[in-house]
């Protein structure tokens, strides 16, 4: 029989606190016995969606999003927080309507996943829908184009290291692996 022991949490120090994100220092003690003093910790207040969105055409919505924090400009699937009393395909349907400009149906959630365990508690979604409709206006601050983009040229961003957002690699990867 496995040893079900997990961690063990023996003080916490609160180094920042904000609505979005935490930053803690825990002193924890490993089943093992290792004590490690000073292990950081970021707390999420919010869960957060990604959505695949294909079209009639089997392609696939992308936006070019401003990435501040990583300098970059970059391509990703729509994605976002999920406020408080929201579910997650309402969620899904905002952000891509937000980000893109598009309605969308057909919602069904296809993983949850926590994509920074070593460090973080962040939950994230993804979600499968189609769009429904033309386009309407999108966030110009978060996004600067939208486009379509067909398997085998989201094949050729992937293998030329193009793709480098986690939940946007995670998604299309797992469409690439759904849709073969």
């Amino acid at each position: 029989m496995k040893d079900t022991a997990k961690p063990i949490r023996l003080a916490r120090r609160t180094i920042y606190e904000n609505p979005w994100v935490s930053l803690y220092v825990d002193r924890v003690r490993f089943p093992g016995g290792r004590l490690i003093e000073a292990h950081h910790v970021l707390h999420f207040d919010k869960e957060a969606v990604a959505s695949i969105v294909e079209n009639e055409r089997g392609e696939v919505l992308l936006v070019e999003a401003y990435r501040y924090v990583v300098d970059a400009i970059q391509w990703e699937i729509p994605a976002g927080g999920i406020d408080p009393d929201e579910s997650i395909l309402d969620a899904a349907a905002r952000e891509v309507r937000e980000e893109s400009g598009y309605a969308t149906t057909a919602h069904r959630l296809v993983s949850t996943f926590e994509p920074i365990t070593g460090i973080g508690d962040k939950v994230h979604h993804l979600v499968h829908c189609r769009a429904v409709g033309a386009a309407a206006g999108f966030d110009e601050n978060e996004v600067r184009a939208v486009s379509w983009f067909s398997r085998g040229a989201i094949e050729r961003m992937i293998h030329a290291r193009q793709m480098r957002d986690g939940y946007t690699l995670t998604g299309l990867l797992w469409w690439l692996w759904a849709t073969q």
